[in-house]
């Protein structure tokens, strides 16, 4: 285990490889702690970009921006896991990085990640890893039918997956990815999904926030409900696994870790090596948010007190929204246990993440009732 650097204090430059929402958020937590940032990203809009210091308009791998960033920056971190791995390293050679590249290189690959939780005991739902359309058969077999036919590199929110329940199904979905590398997971009895949000340090200690019950649409986060609506034996297994998989990556930074519930077990979905949507109720029901927890983790400071402050139900606010007239802002912030948060976004899209809302109230069944009233009003 590596020492405790010094830590970099207030008045230094942090870097972000990433413009989008959660680049964003780090970016307005860490200019509120008394930094300057710097944004890499090439979209002239991006909404990190907006609120940084500078913004370096450029591809992740230009060489150039590159040593831009990493001499300007004190330590440098990234708000997606699809940074190329060689930026990472290359960045290190100039400033301190995290998380490290070699994380984020499991991370980013489902093949990589399913076979390295696998190969550290950790439970997980059947799976193949598919390599050719060849392998097809086989893998059908192994996980059974219907199956989920997943690219390993590049899918995100529902995005890059097919539901497959034959081999001809499989092998037209395998074509449409364009024969790159898939993993096939098959089907569990799901009962909920759960997720934990967590930040360790370089000297190994480590912060868990409070577990959340999540509701997808759509391959999409709808609703995160905390605390989770589970037994306090269960949450405390998801956090005790969630800290075990930090500690196996030799993980520093904030990360999440995303869980199936079946058949009352935990299975392990997926690794997020960075600040996670289903995280976004942290922002005004905990002590510390996981933004600023990103900071403190990125700079070695102390990291923050996780404690949960009120129940809270988080709603995320898609581009559909933006049709006939609304979304009507009126009926929302007309409740003061509302707290809205709106991205900087140009252009809204179906599907799209343009922000969110927490609705906070010491009763959890209220606050969600409330939320839901509130989804359905915008």
């Amino acid at each position: 285990m590596s020492s405790k650097p010094l830590p970099i204090l207030p008045g230094a430059t942090l870097g972000i490889l990433g413009g989008g929402q959660l680049g964003r958020m780090f970016t307005i937590a860490a200019r509120t702690m008394g930094y300057k940032v710097m944004v890499l990203d090439p979209d002239f809009a991006s909404p990190a970009g907006k609120m940084a210091d500078v913004h370096l308009q450029a591809d992740y791998t230009d060489h150039g921006a590159l040593r831009q960033l990493g001499a300007a920056c004190a330590a440098v971190t990234t708000e997606f896991e699809n940074v190329p791995a060689a930026s990472l390293i290359e960045l290190a050679n100039h400033c301190r990085v995290s998380p490290g590249a070699d994380a984020v290189a499991i991370a980013q690959d489902r093949s990589h990640e399913k076979s390295w939780l696998r190969e550290h005991g950790f439970a997980t739902a059947p799976f193949a890893l598919v390599a050719s359309e060849a392998s097809l058969d086989a893998a059908l077999t192994a996980t059974g039918a219907p199956a989920l036919l997943k690219v390993s590199r590049f899918g995100y929110d529902g995005k890059g997956q097919a539901r497959v329940g034959t081999l001809e199904e499989a092998r037209a979905a395998y074509r449409e990815f364009g024969g790159q590398p898939c993993v096939l997971e098959g089907f569990v009895q799901l009962e909920l999904e759960i997720s934990v949000v967590l930040a360790r340090s370089d000297a190994g200690e480590c912060a868990l926030f409070p577990v959340a019950e999540n509701r997808h649409e759509n391959g999409i986060l709808d609703v995160s409900i905390v605390p989770a609506r589970v037994p306090d034996a269960l949450a405390r297994q998801a956090r005790e696994m969630a800290r075990a998989v930090a500690d196996k990556l030799g993980y520093v930074g904030v990360m999440a870790v995303e869980f199936f519930v079946a058949g009352g077990q935990l299975m392990i979905n997926e690794i997020a090596p960075r600040p996670h949507n289903s995280g976004h109720y942290t922002l005004d029901a905990c002590v510390t948010d996981q933004f600023e927890q990103q900071v403190r983790a990125l700079c070695g400071l102390p990291l923050g007190d996780t404690r949960l402050l009120s129940p809270v139900a988080m709603v995320n606010i898609l581009g559909d929204r933006w049709h006939d007239g609304g979304p009507h802002w009126d009926a929302l912030l007309a409740h003061d246990n509302i707290k809205l948060h709106l991205y900087g976004k140009e252009a809204a899209r179906p599907g799209r993440k343009m922000g969110h809302f927490n609705v906070l109230d010491a009763d959890l069944p209220a606050a969600l009732a409330l939320a839901e009233k509130m989804r359905a009003a915008l």
